[in-house]
């Protein structure tokens, strides 16, 4: 029985017994002090009166003064009674009878994917699963996120404990089980799951490096620590000193990269169309998509203009990425030559870009609301002094590594409002809000959910990925249906959506297309264009 079922029933059994000793007391307290007889039904009727705080009928008048003290006592009483029912009996039980409603239990699975505990690190995950077809399943402790999902048609079951959670899953059919819950909470769901014998994979996100070796004795197959993958990313986008070199660069397969790279101000190519520019010729690297004032454009023609401040998303090898930042460095290229890196936040995400930078030698300046050690200016970004007592005009880059997305896009607006030509590098929490920020003004954002949603994606799904955003990424497959065919024959732009945009074979990176190539089949295909289209080139010729 539940907590507040039991609590109703207490209730139920000692309101009567109150008001029937309350009784028993006035109609005594009548006979001997006030001289008045009270039958025993006129006396139950003034205590419930009382208690209730109803009024009363025809008793409202006492001449002895205990009798006026014990009316008085029972008044307050009553009071306090009442307002202890509502919120400690009521409500209780009114939420358990709306709990009630919540799925308890999972239909049947089979094969599917248990993620335990939902937010920002497996949001992408588990768009990716479900435009995959595998099957998945949510397990969620807080009453308002279940219904939150549910209004967005996601599986899930509501569950108050992990042991009676996994019993209800279908955990011996499942794929694979997801941690996502606090270290503490992830650790006891593994530990319950190996009571079960689940033989399929365990994945777990953990928050604190050092609680990777538990995990793995606690049952995890593979931990994974997604704050610590992001903040890597976003000094090597910072750095020129950490490796890779280009800005914003991804590695997927052994040597196609995907970079995102600025359009400087003076550059050579400022003003140019894709065209007039000729980037594939003199670089090697390809275009697929621009983000421009904050939109991005996955299709760019060969009449797209290359703006000032634009950012060009290309694929090449690590070379020809370099030779496109060259010419698209212009006048001060992505940083000022000297001067600080300043980080704002000092959290899990900002320590290690902190030390990531200053591991390259670089000079940090580190504001955060809580003095402590390695904190140069204490205070909150959104305050621009705080920004002028970081020396924010010297700057190189500020790194905004703050952990609401909120705060993040009103400090992008205050930055660049005082320094319009730092560059502005951003962590985002929820992939949905990486195209406010970048319209906000940020040079760089990057989302720890599409980090932790293509570690875990690559995982589950056995796909190489870097996904720019839902409606571009690059994905990596093989070549197997398309042996002895040209890619200018398949025009998969106009049926699926999605274009080849490089193959490799061998040693060799091919991102140029002759009239006489032919696909092998031990050839390594890189598509891209939305989620849904690289899925069904995949199913059409992977």
């Amino acid at each position: 029985m539940s907590r507040a079922r039991k609590r109703l029933l207490i209730l139920i059994v000692i309101l009567p017994l109150v008001v029937l000793l309350a009784a028993i007391l006035y109609q005594a307290g009548m006979r001997f002090l006030e001289g008045e007889e009270r039958d025993f039904w006129s006396a139950l009727e003034f205590a419930s009166e009382t208690v209730t705080t109803t009024g009363y009928g025809a008793d409202a008048d006492w001449q002895h003064p205990v009798m006026v003290l014990y009316v008085i006592s029972l008044q307050f009483a009553g009071l306090v009674l009442l307002y202890m029912i509502v919120p400690m009996f009521l409500i209780p039980f009114i939420e358990e009878r709306f709990e009630a409603r919540l799925p308890r239990q999972a239909p049947k699975l089979t094969d599917h994917v248990v993620i335990y505990r939902f937010g920002p690190l497996v949001e992408t995950l588990t768009e990716e699963l479900i435009r995959s077809g595998m099957p998945l399943l949510i397990i969620e402790h807080d009453a308002n996120v279940v219904r939150s999902l549910l209004e967005r048609k996601l599986p899930v079951i509501y569950a108050d404990a992990v042991s009676t959670a996994l019993s209800r899953v279908h955990l011996d059919r499942a794929r694979a089980l997801i941690a996502n819950g606090t270290d503490e909470e992830n650790a006891a769901m593994m530990l319950t799951a190996q009571q079960h014998t689940f033989q399929g994979e365990v994945l777990a996100l953990v928050e604190e490096p050092y609680h990777r070796k538990p995990m793995q004795l606690a049952g995890a197959t593979a931990v994974y620590t997604p704050r610590h993958v992001l903040g890597a990313a976003l000094a090597a986008r910072a750095s020129p000193h950490i490796s890779p070199r280009v800005s914003g660069i991804q590695q997927l397969g052994r040597k196609l990269r995907v970079a995102e790279i600025p359009v400087g101000v003076g550059c050579e190519i400022a003003g140019q169309t894709l065209s007039e520019a000729n980037l594939g010729q003199r670089t090697g690297a390809t275009v697929i998509g621009r983000w421009n004032k904050g939109k991005l454009e996955t299709e760019p023609s060969a009449e797209t203009r290359l703006e000032p401040r634009s950012i060009l998303v290309s694929v090449g090898s690590e070379e020809s990425l370099e030779r496109l930042t060259e010419i698209t460095a212009g006048d001060r290229g992505v940083a000022k030559a000297d001067g600080p890196f300043i980080v704002a936040g000092f959290g899990e995400v900002g320590r290690k870009v902190v030390q990531l930078l200053h591991d390259a030698g670089e000079t940090v300046v580190v504001i955060d609301q809580q003095e402590g050690p390695g904190v140069d200016v204490e205070g909150d970004v959104l305050e621009p002094g705080v920004l002028e007592a970081a020396e924010i005009a010297d700057a190189q880059a500020v790194i905004l590594a703050l952990d609401n997305d909120s705060s993040t896009l009103f400090a992008t607006v205050i930055v660049k409002d005082q320094a319009p030509d730092v560059t502005v590098i951003a962590r985002v929490n929820n992939a949905e809000n990486v195209e406010r920020i970048h319209h906000a003004g940020a040079d760089f954002a990057l989302s720890i959910s599409q980090v932790s949603g293509q570690l875990l994606a690559h995982r589950l799904l056995q796909q190489e990925a870097v996904a720019v955003d839902p409606q571009l990424r690059v994905l990596k497959t093989t070549a197997s249906r398309l042996a002895g065919r040209q890619p200018a024959s398949l025009d998969v732009r106009q049926r699926i959506g999605c274009s080849v945009v490089a193959v490799e074979r061998a040693d060799d990176l091919i991102v140029e297309f002759d009239p006489e190539f032919r696909f092998r089949a031990d050839d390594l295909v890189y598509v891209c264009g939305s989620s849904a289209a690289t899925r069904q080139f995949v199913e059409d010729y992977g």
